[in-house]
């Protein structure tokens, strides 16, 4: 139920969205480093917070944490429609990350301990909020630094979605698979609008959005089943944007720029560089994040030493690929 709610009012609300996007001047203009070549609308993600907002407070009971969840996706929303209409500076989208971050730990929804594989757990403590904080802005930023190809970063957010919503419902934890189909189905009725050729971009709005909620779905999971593994699913959902953050860095790092600077270094413009269509760029970049969703399915049924295993494989995979497509060079 959850999953068709968010689905119909992001697919009836996207059209509204994007006349309110011309009239509020949140439009993209294209440039040389972007791959769109005429001005489209932003804003997009707008509908689906709507979706998700809607479906969460229909389908679920509102207890302290699902409250905090939808106040800290607010905040962040309305930052990403600032962002949106006036192009905020880096510092101040950090700075309100931050704060969107620390209403999840004020309503309790943050990391206060990891599994030890030896046995046990590592109690953070005093670590717990400034981890927490750092889990839920990394998230917010993978997301947002994949939003580069129509359909992209909402695709793979759907696919790492579905994938927490069938770990979710393997392990029993109920709520956790109804809030994560409340996003996974507002996120696809905006797909509709979105895949190539896109009518409305989902704009800082939408990719910090889905970053997020997919950061506090996770920490909502640990808490409530206590196990680290409800952190490391989401993660390896997300693998495909943050192996391409993490390599960003570092070969900004290399080249001397700020690490902050915009480039055209990304997965998805090396594919384009290599001859590949948007769509068939999006497509594939879809395959591999299906495939690291299929390994973090896996990962929940398999010992400790083997888990192990398959995630040195997955990392050493990546960069072998990365490195071969040149992502690590200034181009």
């Amino acid at each position: 139920m959850a999953f068709a709610i968010g689905l119909l009012i992001s697919w009836a609300l996207t059209p509204s969205v994007k006349r309110l996007a011309f009239r509020l001047g949140a439009i993209d203009k294209p440039n040389k480093r972007k791959v769109h070549h005429s001005i489209m609308p932003r804003l997009g993600g707008l509908a689906i917070y709507f979706g998700f907002t809607i479906a969460t407070i229909t389908c679920m009971q509102l207890t302290r944490d699902v409250v905090g969840v939808l106040i800290g996706g607010t905040v962040i929303t309305a930052l990403g429609v600032l962002d949106d209409i006036f192009q905020l500076t880096a510092k101040a989208k950090l700075l309100g990350q931050i704060v969107a971050a620390l209403v999840l730990v004020f309503f309790g929804i943050q990391i206060e301990w990891l599994n030890n594989p030896w046995g046990g757990y590592f109690y953070l403590d005093y670590l717990s909020i400034p981890f927490t904080v750092f889990w839920i802005v990394s998230f917010t930023n993978v997301v947002n630094l994949m939003d580069g190809l129509d359909g992209l970063a909402a695709g793979v957010s759907a696919i790492a979605s579905v994938t927490i919503i069938l770990v979710a419902l393997q392990q029993g934890f109920y709520v956790v698979a109804v809030i994560t189909a409340a996003l996974a189905g507002a996120t696809i009725g905006f797909i509709r609008y979105n895949f190539n050729p896109a009518t409305i971009f989902m704009g800082d709005t939408g990719s910090m959005f889905l970053g997020y909620i997919l950061a506090a779905i996770s920490i909502f999971g640990a808490v409530k089943s206590a196990a680290t593994i409800a952190l490391i699913v989401p993660a390896i959902a997300l693998g495909l944007p943050i192996m391409d953050t993490a390599f960003a860095i570092v070969r900004r790092y290399l080249n001397g720029k700020p690490i902050f600077q915009p480039d055209k270094g990304h997965l998805h413009h090396r594919l384009l560089a290599m001859g590949f269509s948007q769509k068939q760029a999006v497509v594939l970049m879809y395959l591999i994040s299906a495939g690291l969703c299929l390994a973090a399915v896996l990962f929940t049924e398999i010992d400790g030493m083997y888990a192990g295993i398959l995630l040195a494989i997955l990392v050493i995979g990546i960069f072998v690929g990365a490195k071969k497509i040149g992502i690590l060079k200034d181009k």
